[in-house]
């Protein structure tokens, strides 16, 4: 039985995002420590609020990473399993990865689908930009939808510590997962796999 979302690329083109609104920073008075750690920056800045209090707060400095629901002409989306060191376990998400120097979001998720998933996609579009974790840190997540995707003969490499299995799953199956329990819940796919569903009225 095909699945019910098999014509989900013949969906017209998705509208543009509104604009976010614009920020409201605080006024930085000193850097009272840093740490590099690859390519994020740890520090402790000494602010004044909005509000007008002033304090000394741990800011994670990250250049910004991109993320892609990839979408099969068949209607399964394209997710890894990925061992993630930081929480020891294997987290069921999209691909996904860190901006490097001079790259721009498209550029970044063009590259990574490649050496992540190993497909090429022609068609993208947005899904606007999620802050993963704004309580600690300035990093920006671009959302894409990936459509009419080729698998590559030859992916890429990717970076050498990753340790990930593709996996493919109807929009039921992921569905199910995500419900039963039996999966770690990565955020930033969450908010993604929320937005695809929207835009494509799943």
């Amino acid at each position: 039985m095909r699945p019910r979302f098999a014509k989900l690329a013949a969906l017209p083109d998705i509208p543009a995002m509104a604009p976010l609104p614009a920020p409201e920073p605080s006024r930085h008075l000193e850097t009272m420590a840093h740490l590099d750690a690859r390519k994020i920056r740890f520090e402790v800045n000494r602010i004044e609020l909005p509000l007008g209090i002033e304090g000394s707060f741990g800011i994670i400095r990250h250049p910004g990473a991109s993320l892609a629901v990839p979408l099969l002409a068949d209607g399964r989306v394209v997710l890894l399993r990925q061992y993630r060191f930081a929480v020891a376990a294997r987290i069921l998400e999209f691909p996904a990865g860190t901006l490097d120097e001079g790259e721009d979001p498209l550029g970044t998720m063009q590259r990574e689908l490649q050496e992540e998933a190993g497909y090429r996609a022609a068609r993208w579009d947005e899904l606007g930009v999620m802050l993963p974790c704004p309580g600690y840190s300035d990093e920006r997540i671009h959302l894409f939808l990936a459509r009419e995707l080729t698998p590559l003969e030859a992916p890429p490499a990717g970076d050498e510590d990753e340790d990930l299995e593709v996996v493919r799953m109807t929009p039921q199956e992921l569905d199910q997962c995500l419900a039963s329990g039996d999966e770690y819940l990565d955020g930033k796919s969450l908010a993604a796999w929320f937005r695809a569903r929207q835009v494509l009225g799943l």
